[in-house]
Protein backbone atom coordinates (compact mmCIF):
# COMPACT_ATOMS: atom_id res chain seq x y z
CA UNK A 1 0.00 0.00 0.00
CA UNK A 2 1.66 3.06 -1.36
CA UNK A 3 0.88 6.24 0.69
CA UNK A 4 2.78 8.87 -0.51
CA UNK A 5 3.11 12.32 2.14
CA UNK A 6 1.19 14.17 0.43
CA UNK A 7 -1.93 11.97 1.38
CA UNK A 8 -0.44 11.88 4.82
CA UNK A 9 -0.44 16.01 5.09
CA UNK A 10 -4.11 15.35 3.49
CA UNK A 11 -5.42 13.09 5.82
CA UNK A 12 -4.70 15.03 8.77
CA UNK A 13 -4.88 18.02 7.69
CA UNK A 14 -8.59 16.93 7.01
CA UNK A 15 -8.78 15.06 10.83
CA UNK A 16 -8.02 18.39 12.51
CA UNK A 17 -10.25 20.05 10.57
CA UNK A 18 -13.19 17.97 11.45
CA UNK A 19 -12.44 18.25 15.20
CA UNK A 20 -11.96 22.08 14.94
CA UNK A 21 -15.51 22.42 13.40
CA UNK A 22 -16.20 19.76 16.53
CA UNK A 23 -15.22 22.31 18.93
CA UNK A 24 -16.62 25.52 17.39
CA UNK A 25 -20.11 24.54 16.24
CA UNK A 26 -21.05 22.08 18.94
CA UNK A 27 -18.50 22.57 22.25
CA UNK A 28 -17.78 26.16 22.45
CA UNK A 29 -21.04 27.21 23.39
CA UNK A 30 -22.23 24.87 26.73
CA UNK A 31 -24.83 22.77 26.46
CA UNK A 32 -26.22 18.99 26.82
CA UNK A 33 -26.80 17.51 23.59
CA UNK A 34 -30.41 16.37 22.33
CA UNK A 35 -30.90 12.94 21.36
CA UNK A 36 -31.47 14.11 18.29
CA UNK A 37 -28.65 16.29 17.15
CA UNK A 38 -26.51 13.26 18.76
CA UNK A 39 -28.27 10.47 16.78
CA UNK A 40 -27.85 12.48 13.29
CA UNK A 41 -23.97 13.01 13.79
CA UNK A 42 -23.28 9.63 15.05
CA UNK A 43 -24.89 8.58 11.77
CA UNK A 44 -22.78 10.68 9.75
CA UNK A 45 -19.37 9.91 11.10
CA UNK A 46 -20.50 6.45 11.40
CA UNK A 47 -21.84 6.74 7.61
CA UNK A 48 -18.28 8.57 6.64
CA UNK A 49 -16.02 5.65 8.27
CA UNK A 50 -17.98 3.40 6.14
CA UNK A 51 -17.77 5.15 2.77
CA UNK A 52 -13.47 5.64 3.35
CA UNK A 53 -13.47 1.73 3.95
CA UNK A 54 -14.94 1.83 0.49
CA UNK A 55 -12.52 4.41 -1.19
CA UNK A 56 -9.63 2.62 0.62
CA UNK A 57 -10.98 -1.17 -1.35
CA UNK A 58 -11.60 0.66 -4.60
CA UNK A 59 -8.05 2.89 -4.59
CA UNK A 60 -6.07 0.04 -2.69
CA UNK A 61 -7.87 -3.30 -3.64
CA UNK A 62 -10.52 -5.10 -1.51
CA UNK A 63 -7.50 -6.68 0.74
CA UNK A 64 -6.64 -3.94 2.20
CA UNK A 65 -10.40 -2.43 2.46
CA UNK A 66 -11.42 -5.53 4.85
CA UNK A 67 -8.33 -4.65 6.87
CA UNK A 68 -9.60 -1.09 7.30
CA UNK A 69 -13.31 -2.24 8.46
CA UNK A 70 -11.66 -4.94 10.64
CA UNK A 71 -9.51 -2.81 12.14
CA UNK A 72 -12.52 0.29 11.88
CA UNK A 73 -14.83 -2.33 13.83
CA UNK A 74 -12.38 -3.19 16.89
CA UNK A 75 -11.70 0.47 17.44
CA UNK A 76 -15.18 1.08 17.60
CA UNK A 77 -15.65 -1.55 19.99
CA UNK A 78 -12.65 -0.72 22.08
CA UNK A 79 -13.43 3.34 22.21
CA UNK A 80 -17.14 2.49 23.62
CA UNK A 81 -15.17 0.77 26.24
CA UNK A 82 -13.13 3.67 26.81
CA UNK A 83 -17.10 5.78 26.61
CA UNK A 84 -17.76 3.47 29.80
CA UNK A 85 -14.78 4.58 31.73
CA UNK A 86 -15.33 8.21 30.86
CA UNK A 87 -18.72 7.70 32.35
CA UNK A 88 -17.18 6.67 35.51
CA UNK A 89 -14.77 9.33 35.82
CA UNK A 90 -17.20 12.07 35.01
CA UNK A 91 -19.60 10.99 37.62
CA UNK A 92 -16.95 10.22 40.08
CA UNK A 93 -15.84 13.86 39.32
CA UNK A 94 -19.37 14.77 39.19
CA UNK A 95 -19.10 17.13 35.95
CA UNK A 96 -22.36 19.22 35.14
CA UNK A 97 -24.48 17.71 31.89
CA UNK A 98 -23.88 20.79 29.82
CA UNK A 99 -20.39 20.88 30.20
CA UNK A 100 -19.26 17.19 30.02
CA UNK A 101 -18.72 17.47 25.68
CA UNK A 102 -15.49 19.87 26.54
CA UNK A 103 -14.26 17.53 28.47
CA UNK A 104 -14.87 14.49 26.04
CA UNK A 105 -13.72 16.64 23.36
CA UNK A 106 -10.31 17.24 25.03
CA UNK A 107 -9.82 13.59 26.12
CA UNK A 108 -11.03 12.51 22.83
CA UNK A 109 -8.02 14.60 20.76
CA UNK A 110 -5.63 13.64 24.18
CA UNK A 111 -6.57 9.93 22.76
CA UNK A 112 -5.54 10.45 18.94
CA UNK A 113 -2.46 12.16 19.87
CA UNK A 114 -1.61 9.43 22.02
CA UNK A 115 -2.75 6.76 20.04
CA UNK A 116 -1.03 8.80 16.87
CA UNK A 117 2.24 8.56 18.73
CA UNK A 118 1.92 4.74 19.48
CA UNK A 119 0.97 4.03 15.94
CA UNK A 120 4.49 5.89 14.14
CA UNK A 121 6.07 3.88 17.65
CA UNK A 122 4.72 0.67 16.39
CA UNK A 123 5.08 1.00 12.88
CA UNK A 124 9.03 1.41 13.19
CA UNK A 125 9.21 -1.88 15.29
CA UNK A 126 7.36 -3.95 12.90
CA UNK A 127 9.10 -2.82 10.22
CA UNK A 128 12.69 -3.45 12.22
CA UNK A 129 12.13 -6.17 14.51
CA UNK A 130 9.48 -9.23 13.48
CA UNK A 131 10.10 -10.55 16.51
CA UNK A 132 7.94 -7.57 17.82
CA UNK A 133 4.36 -9.34 17.23
CA UNK A 134 5.42 -12.32 19.92
CA UNK A 135 5.22 -9.26 22.47
CA UNK A 136 2.25 -7.45 20.69
CA UNK A 137 0.68 -11.10 20.79
CA UNK A 138 1.47 -12.23 24.38
CA UNK A 139 0.42 -8.46 25.46
CA UNK A 140 -3.29 -8.85 23.75
CA UNK A 141 -3.41 -12.61 25.58
CA UNK A 142 -2.67 -10.90 28.81
CA UNK A 143 -4.95 -8.46 28.57
CA UNK A 144 -7.65 -10.00 27.07
CA UNK A 145 -7.09 -12.24 30.52
CA UNK A 146 -7.52 -9.33 32.54
CA UNK A 147 -10.51 -7.73 30.26
CA UNK A 148 -12.67 -10.73 30.83
CA UNK A 149 -11.20 -11.28 34.74
CA UNK A 150 -10.45 -7.58 35.89
CA UNK A 151 -12.08 -5.66 37.79
CA UNK A 152 -14.22 -3.02 36.43
CA UNK A 153 -15.78 -0.90 39.33
CA UNK A 154 -13.07 0.47 40.26
CA UNK A 155 -12.76 5.12 39.87
CA UNK A 156 -10.20 6.32 38.22
CA UNK A 157 -11.38 9.33 39.99
CA UNK A 158 -10.04 8.27 43.35
CA UNK A 159 -7.16 5.87 41.85
CA UNK A 160 -3.41 6.83 42.89
CA UNK A 161 -2.46 8.77 39.89
CA UNK A 162 -5.18 11.19 40.78
CA UNK A 163 -4.86 11.33 44.55
CA UNK A 164 -0.96 12.35 43.37
CA UNK A 165 -1.94 14.98 41.19
CA UNK A 166 -4.45 16.57 44.05
CA UNK A 167 -1.29 16.48 46.33
CA UNK A 168 0.49 18.31 44.07
CA UNK A 169 -2.00 21.21 42.70
CA UNK A 170 -4.29 23.30 44.36
CA UNK A 171 -7.31 22.44 43.96
CA UNK A 172 -10.80 24.06 44.19
CA UNK A 173 -13.57 22.32 45.68
CA UNK A 174 -16.35 23.46 43.39
CA UNK A 175 -16.53 23.96 39.39
CA UNK A 176 -15.91 27.62 37.83
CA UNK A 177 -18.07 27.30 34.92
CA UNK A 178 -16.31 25.25 32.02
CA UNK A 179 -12.68 27.01 33.24
CA UNK A 180 -9.41 24.71 34.19
CA UNK A 181 -8.17 27.57 36.58
CA UNK A 182 -9.47 30.02 38.32
CA UNK A 183 -7.72 33.01 40.79
CA UNK A 184 -8.79 33.29 44.10
CA UNK A 185 -7.02 35.70 46.99
CA UNK A 186 -4.22 36.04 44.15
CA UNK A 187 -3.27 32.43 43.81
CA UNK A 188 -4.20 29.91 41.06
CA UNK A 189 -5.87 27.69 41.74
CA UNK A 190 -7.45 24.11 39.56
CA UNK A 191 -10.40 23.15 39.03
CA UNK A 192 -12.34 19.90 39.03
CA UNK A 193 -12.41 20.36 35.38
CA UNK A 194 -8.80 20.48 34.88
CA UNK A 195 -9.02 17.04 37.14
CA UNK A 196 -11.39 15.25 34.87
CA UNK A 197 -9.43 15.96 31.38
CA UNK A 198 -5.98 14.57 33.37
CA UNK A 199 -7.65 11.42 34.41
CA UNK A 200 -9.19 10.98 30.88
CA UNK A 201 -5.81 11.92 29.82
CA UNK A 202 -4.76 8.91 32.15
CA UNK A 203 -7.15 6.45 31.04
CA UNK A 204 -6.87 7.54 27.16
CA UNK A 205 -2.85 6.21 27.49
CA UNK A 206 -4.00 2.94 29.30
CA UNK A 207 -6.45 2.26 26.70
CA UNK A 208 -3.74 3.08 24.04
CA UNK A 209 -1.72 0.20 24.87
CA UNK A 210 -4.33 -2.69 24.33
CA UNK A 211 -6.16 -0.46 21.25
CA UNK A 212 -2.86 -0.50 19.04
CA UNK A 213 -1.33 -4.05 19.21
CA UNK A 214 -4.64 -4.85 18.49
CA UNK A 215 -5.51 -3.14 14.86
CA UNK A 216 -1.33 -3.97 14.32
CA UNK A 217 -2.80 -7.50 14.48
CA UNK A 218 -5.31 -7.00 11.89
CA UNK A 219 -2.90 -4.83 9.26
CA UNK A 220 0.73 -3.76 9.21
CA UNK A 221 -0.25 -0.04 7.54
CA UNK A 222 0.17 2.64 9.64
CA UNK A 223 -2.41 4.55 7.58
CA UNK A 224 -5.24 2.24 7.85
CA UNK A 225 -4.17 1.90 11.25
CA UNK A 226 -4.25 5.71 11.81
CA UNK A 227 -7.46 6.15 9.78
CA UNK A 228 -9.39 3.35 11.48
CA UNK A 229 -8.13 5.30 15.22
CA UNK A 230 -9.67 8.62 13.52
CA UNK A 231 -12.57 6.99 12.47
CA UNK A 232 -13.59 5.77 14.94
CA UNK A 233 -12.95 8.09 17.42
CA UNK A 234 -14.43 10.99 15.28
CA UNK A 235 -18.44 11.26 16.65
CA UNK A 236 -17.43 9.36 19.72
CA UNK A 237 -18.49 12.35 21.40
CA UNK A 238 -22.11 11.99 20.18
CA UNK A 239 -22.23 8.55 20.50
CA UNK A 240 -21.72 8.75 24.47
CA UNK A 241 -24.67 11.30 24.74
CA UNK A 242 -26.60 9.12 22.34
CA UNK A 243 -26.41 5.54 24.03
CA UNK A 244 -25.17 6.66 27.51
CA UNK A 245 -28.63 4.80 29.22
CA UNK A 246 -27.43 2.08 26.77
CA UNK A 247 -23.81 1.65 28.03
CA UNK A 248 -24.71 0.21 31.19
CA UNK A 249 -26.92 -2.55 29.98
CA UNK A 250 -24.31 -3.93 27.66
CA UNK A 251 -22.63 -5.79 30.75
CA UNK A 252 -21.18 -8.38 28.37
CA UNK A 253 -19.19 -5.76 26.24
CA UNK A 254 -16.04 -6.57 28.70
CA UNK A 255 -16.40 -10.19 27.96
CA UNK A 256 -16.79 -10.05 24.00
CA UNK A 257 -13.82 -7.15 23.74
CA UNK A 258 -11.84 -9.90 25.46
CA UNK A 259 -12.37 -12.73 23.38
CA UNK A 260 -11.53 -10.07 20.32
CA UNK A 261 -8.31 -9.58 22.11
CA UNK A 262 -7.73 -12.99 22.45
CA UNK A 263 -8.17 -13.76 18.88
CA UNK A 264 -6.12 -10.97 17.46
CA UNK A 265 -3.30 -11.96 20.12
CA UNK A 266 -3.87 -15.79 18.89
CA UNK A 267 -3.49 -14.03 15.06
CA UNK A 268 -0.14 -12.09 16.04
CA UNK A 269 1.78 -15.36 17.38
CA UNK A 270 0.70 -16.96 14.27
CA UNK A 271 2.26 -14.13 12.24
CA UNK A 272 5.20 -14.51 14.55
CA UNK A 273 5.80 -18.03 13.92
CA UNK A 274 5.14 -17.74 10.25
CA UNK A 275 8.01 -15.05 9.99
CA UNK A 276 9.91 -16.30 12.69
CA UNK A 277 13.84 -15.24 12.93
CA UNK A 278 14.60 -15.92 16.36
CA UNK A 279 17.79 -18.64 16.47
CA UNK A 280 15.79 -20.51 19.49
CA UNK A 281 12.66 -21.06 17.45
CA UNK A 282 12.75 -23.25 14.70
CA UNK A 283 16.37 -22.74 14.64
CA UNK A 284 15.53 -19.31 13.16
CA UNK A 285 13.60 -20.24 10.37
CA UNK A 286 9.93 -19.73 9.63
CA UNK A 287 7.27 -22.15 10.93
CA UNK A 288 5.39 -21.65 7.26
CA UNK A 289 3.12 -24.77 8.56
CA UNK A 290 1.71 -22.30 10.89
CA UNK A 291 -1.80 -20.94 9.41
CA UNK A 292 -2.24 -17.40 9.15
CA UNK A 293 -5.80 -16.20 9.57
CA UNK A 294 -6.89 -14.38 6.72
CA UNK A 295 -8.96 -10.74 6.98
CA UNK A 296 -11.89 -12.07 5.94
CA UNK A 297 -12.35 -14.31 8.84
CA UNK A 298 -11.00 -12.05 11.43
CA UNK A 299 -13.78 -9.16 9.88
CA UNK A 300 -16.52 -12.20 10.24
CA UNK A 301 -15.30 -13.45 13.60
CA UNK A 302 -14.90 -9.55 14.85
CA UNK A 303 -18.38 -8.61 13.75
CA UNK A 304 -20.23 -12.07 15.21
CA UNK A 305 -18.47 -11.22 18.62
CA UNK A 306 -19.69 -7.93 18.85
CA UNK A 307 -23.24 -8.99 17.65
CA UNK A 308 -23.23 -11.46 20.29
CA UNK A 309 -21.59 -9.85 22.89
CA UNK A 310 -24.93 -7.03 22.47
CA UNK A 311 -27.68 -9.11 21.67
CA UNK A 312 -26.70 -11.17 25.04
CA UNK A 313 -26.18 -8.16 27.31
CA UNK A 314 -29.62 -6.85 26.01
CA UNK A 315 -31.35 -10.51 26.86
CA UNK A 316 -29.79 -10.12 30.35
CA UNK A 317 -30.65 -6.36 31.17
CA UNK A 318 -34.17 -7.01 30.26
CA UNK A 319 -34.57 -10.26 32.09
CA UNK A 320 -33.35 -8.89 34.78
CA UNK A 321 -35.20 -6.20 34.55
CA UNK A 322 -38.08 -8.17 34.16
CA UNK A 323 -37.58 -10.27 37.44
CA UNK A 324 -37.48 -6.92 39.20
CA UNK A 325 -40.38 -5.85 38.47
CA UNK A 326 -41.61 -9.64 39.28
CA UNK A 327 -40.54 -9.07 42.47
CA UNK A 328 -41.82 -5.79 43.20
CA UNK A 329 -45.51 -6.69 42.05
CA UNK A 330 -45.29 -9.99 44.18
CA UNK A 331 -43.65 -7.55 47.22
CA UNK A 332 -46.48 -5.25 46.97
CA UNK A 333 -49.55 -6.73 48.63
CA UNK A 334 -47.77 -7.76 51.95
CA UNK A 335 -46.43 -3.83 52.19
CA UNK A 336 -49.79 -2.54 51.76
CA UNK A 337 -51.15 -4.92 53.89
CA UNK A 338 -48.94 -4.07 56.48
CA UNK A 339 -48.99 -0.08 56.01
CA UNK A 340 -52.79 -0.03 55.99
CA UNK A 341 -54.10 -3.15 58.04
CA UNK A 342 -55.74 -5.08 55.78
CA UNK A 343 -53.62 -7.85 56.80
CA UNK A 344 -54.77 -7.89 60.07
CA UNK A 345 -58.43 -7.68 59.19
CA UNK A 346 -57.90 -10.83 57.29
CA UNK A 347 -56.49 -12.58 60.05
CA UNK A 348 -59.68 -11.53 61.86
CA UNK A 349 -61.64 -12.38 59.06
CA UNK A 350 -59.99 -15.95 59.59
CA UNK A 351 -60.70 -16.53 63.38
CA UNK A 352 -64.08 -15.76 63.14
CA UNK A 353 -64.37 -18.15 60.46
CA UNK A 354 -62.98 -20.95 62.88
CA UNK A 355 -64.93 -20.11 65.25
CA UNK A 356 -68.21 -20.66 63.23
CA UNK A 357 -66.84 -24.01 62.49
Amino acid sequence: MDISPTIWLITIAVTIAFFVYEFFAHVRTPHEPTIGESARWSAFYIGLALLFGVVIGQVWGWDFGGEYYAGYLTEKALSIDNLFVFLIVMTGFAVPKKYQQKVLMIGIIIALILRGAFIAIGAGLIENFSWIFYIFGALLLFLAYKQAFGSHDSNPADGKFMQLVRRVLPVTDEYHEDKLTVKKDGKRWVTPMLLTIIAIGFVDLIFAVDSIPAIYGLTEQAYIVFTANAFALMGLRQLYFLIGGLLERLVYLAQGLAVILAFIGVKLVFHALHVNELPFINGGEPLLWVPEIPISVSLLFILATITVATIASLIKTRGDAAKKDRDEVEGEPVATAEGTGIESGLDDDKSSATSRK
